[in-house]
């Protein structure tokens, strides 16, 4: 037992069992020399768990609740258990650094086959605290969106999602959806025609960037990528690719959407205006939303009737100053 000798263990057993015991029954049951079970007893007196019931100096002694001062023994064993452990990880930090310095097989670690870098996307989403960036091509090499249930475990703990997607991407079945899904569950989602990686940044200390651009007949490999320039070239890319994306947001109409005399889009109109101004062409858009082509111009009409412009890149600009995406 934690704070306890096996001798003074089984003597404050022993006290329990009998509630109140003198010196010389202990000494009789235990079949211990005297002074080893007064020694033992000085040894539990001094640790909180046992006290005579008198002042006479052979009171019968009664044994004390062992939450207390074993519960402050055990916190101590903890408090230094995770002081050794945080030692052990910033050794374990210090080594890695050191081989990164001088082997770059430490740097980068190659990993070969779909289910391996499926797996080894979830493990490191599992692992994040604070921010998670993705680069989300078209045509993905190992994980559907759908199949992405780590995103909304990291986004229920409170790390933060920042993710680009492809233009081609919306336009796949259901691609769409699947944004919108993790828009609203916090996720901030931008949209560019092209991007020049697949990407995942956990943390700033970790990426994982697939090693071929589209899938072959052969199976996919990536490069998980440790803390290093390299990985602050691929941040440093991220952020500049992030600042020139174009906002995509959930398809629920805003609460202060509201123009000058009171219109809010609603949210078939919402999501209308979210393809727009992403660049999604008129034909994807009416495909996507299950219309002719000329109900979505006639829509868009609508809508920069209501925004007071007569141009497209009018409404675009209205859509966003207004709030309505």
């Amino acid at each position: 037992m934690i704070g306890l000798t096996s001798g003074e263990e089984e003597l404050y057993r022993s006290l329990v069992q009998l509630t109140t015991a003198r010196v010389e029954e202990l000494v009789e049951r235990l079949r211990r020399p005297r002074v080893e079970v007064v020694a033992q007893l000085e040894a539990l007196r001094g640790k909180g768990l046992v006290l005579p019931t008198g002042p006479e100096p052979d009171a019968p002694l009664r044994p004390l609740a062992p939450d207390v001062p074993l519960g402050e023994a055990l916190l101590r064993r903890q408090e230094a258990l995770e002081a050794a452990r945080a030692a052990v990880n910033q050794l374990t930090e210090e080594y890695r650094a050191g081989m990164r310095r001088h082997d770059a097989d430490h740097l980068v670690e190659v990993i070969t086959g779909a289910r391996v870098l499926r797996e080894r996307l979830r493990d490191v989403q599992d692992g994040a605290r604070v921010e998670v960036l993705w680069f989300c091509r078209a045509n993905p090499l190992a994980m559907l969106g759908q199949d992405n249930a780590e995103e909304f475990d990291a986004l229920a703990r409170g790390v933060r999602y920042r993710a680009i997607y492809e233009r081609e991407l919306l336009l796949e079945p259901g691609g769409l959806e699947d944004i919108e899904r993790g828009v609203r569950a916090g996720e901030q989602a931008r949209v560019l025609d092209r991007l020049p990686v697949r990407l995942a940044i956990v943390d700033g200390r970790t990426a994982i960037c697939p090693l071929v651009p589209e899938r072959e007949s052969g199976e996919p490999s990536a490069a998980v990528i440790g803390r290093s320039q390299l990985l602050d070239a691929l941040i440093a890319l991220f952020e500049s690719y992030w600042r020139i994306s174009t906002p995509l947001r959930s398809s629920a109409p805003p609460v202060d959407g509201l123009t000058a005399d009171g219109y809010r889009p609603d949210p078939d109109e919402v999501r209308l205006l979210a393809l727009f101004v992403a660049g999604v062409p008129d034909k994807s858009i009416a495909s996507q939303l299950g219309v002719s082509r000329r109900t979505v111009q006639r829509r868009l009409g609508d809508l920069m009737t209501a925004a007071g412009v007569d141009t497209r890149p009018g409404l675009a600009f209205q859509a966003a100053r207004q709030g309505w995406i």
